[in-house]
């Protein structure tokens, strides 16, 4: 029998939910279907209304909660269930460790089953303090009257959300937003309409080096002509002396990327200088960093951990991006290649190892795979691989280069368990998956990090 015909739109039945779904909502099963609830807790049982049917699952709002989890909270947050940027509020952080933890198990129990309950998956590593730990925020500006609002668009929708206060973004990053969105009002200028796509500002993005207090402010427009030009630049200035770098960047197209092409310095330098651990690195306006400098000195340790290095090894930074993780293991390495598709980022890769002094580190621009092949037939095999890939997991071609070329120790960084676990299906026919560590990169948000050690049987 079909699911639409057990399960209907506006339906409401008792659910009793199992476990937490990869985006923070619980999961239930009625007549063993599948039924997506968000807001309900693991543990928790609730009266649930269908709100859409599809052919392998169904979606249910919460009618009622009949027993509550011990670990649901109040969410501090006045707009979170509005907002949609994180999922998790409702839930004590402690829990929200265990369940982000069950998240890595239930994508090894569906990808890699048999394998799944001999892999050891660690406890989450969290924060001390999980609370204001983003350095860059990225608000989208709209005109409400005579008042500039700067936010996020409401979850599903293109209302914007006004936020003058986002309790996990780092407090300078708010601070200056609102006065950001104060100047603009004051002195008249014009907003960027999502609808007529007139206006001229369309973001403020506002980064911040957690370690040297420097602030870097980006406006983000239609165009690059400014009306009262000097005036914008003298008051943004005026709004704190630890701003180094006020930058206009310049996005004509109806896009959702917040960044266009073209970057102009409008004051001061045109980066803002950051370090991690012992590392020191020059950002631009448009250079990808963590968003959790202190956090991912705990996920670079993890993976320093994971590839033992004793100073003799060879190692290979796969995705390498402006080299972070590749410096980070490169007191202890023999040597450190890296490969990168994004040109300024091997340039930035190149510069921070010469920063430092690495002369064992090189970058080449290309995909991994081009680069292993490569390699390899001119006798060169890493002693460790590692990779931090996007959410899409690894490329099918670089699998089966791994695979092809077998590095003896290879350190998978994953921001996405199931693509993981799905590669983890193809790496176990010539590697033994030692352990599994997850980090908790982004309290309050289901999402989870973690490092792989796959060892070559």
């Amino acid at each position: 029998m079909s699911q639409q015909t057990l399960i209907e739109v506006g339906q409401k039945f008792p659910l009793t939910i199992k476990r937490l779904g990869i985006n923070g909502e619980g999961i239930g099963y009625f007549k063993r279907n599948v039924v997506f609830v968000k807001g309900a807790l693991p543990g928790e049982e609730v009266t649930a209304q269908v709100e859409l049917v599809k052919p392998t699952f169904a979606e249910a709002k919460i009618l009622k909660i009949r027993k509550s989890s011990p670990h649901r909270q109040q969410a501090p947050c006045p707009i979170y269930e509005a907002c949609g940027g994180c999922q998790l509020q409702h839930m004590t952080y402690a829990q929200q460790l265990v369940e982000k933890r069950d998240m890595v198990v239930q994508s090894l129990e569906r990808y890699v089953r048999d394998l799944a309950p001999s892999i050891e998956v660690r406890e989450t590593i969290g924060m001390d303090n999980p609370w204001q730990y983003r350095n860059k925020s990225q608000f989208q500006v709209r005109k409400d009257g005579n008042k500039v609002h700067a936010g996020l668009f409401s979850e599903g929708t293109h209302e914007l959300l006004n936020i003058d206060e986002c309790i996990v973004q780092h407090p300078d990053t708010t601070r200056v937003t609102n006065e950001v969105k104060r100047i603009l009002e004051m002195l008249q200028i014009p907003i960027h309409d999502g609808k007529t796509q007139n206006g001229l500002v369309r973001t403020i993005v506002v980064r911040t080096g957690l370690r040297t207090g420097e602030i870097q402010l980006v406006l983000v427009t239609t165009r690059a002509e400014m009306p009262k030009r000097q005036l914008i630049i003298d008051k943004l200035a005026e709004i704190d002396p630890a701003i180094v770098s006020i930058v206009q960047n310049v996005n004509p197209k109806q896009t959702s990327l917040i960044f266009g092409d073209r970057t102009i310095v409008l004051h001061g330098k045109k980066t803002l200088h950051e370090k991690l651990g012992e590392l020191s690195f020059d950002l631009s306006a448009r250079a990808f960093f963590q968003l959790n400098p202190s956090q991912t000195v705990r996920l670079y340790n993890e993976i320093k951990s994971a590839a033992a290095l004793t100073g003799n090894e060879t190692v290979v930074d796969a995705y390498c991006g402006v080299g972070t993780i590749g410096l980070w293991l490169a007191d202890q390495a023999k040597e450190v290649r890296g490969m990168d598709v994004i040109g300024d980022s091997i340039y930035d890769a190149k510069k921070n190892a010469e920063k430092h002094g690495f002369t064992h580190a090189t970058y080449e621009t290309g995909t991994a795979e081009e680069w292993l092949a490569k390699w390899s037939t001119e006798g060169f095999v890493p002693d460790v691989l590692t990779v931090d890939p996007p959410r899409t997991g690894l490329a099918d071609s670089l699998l089966q280069m791994i695979i092809n070329v077998r590095p003896k120790r290879f350190v998978y960084t994953s921001c996405n368990p199931s693509t993981l676990a799905k590669d983890l299906s193809q790496l176990r026919k010539v590697y033994d998956i030692e352990y599994i560590q997850p980090v908790d990169m982004f309290p309050q948000t289901a999402q989870i990090e973690s490092v792989t050690l796959l060892v070559r049987k």
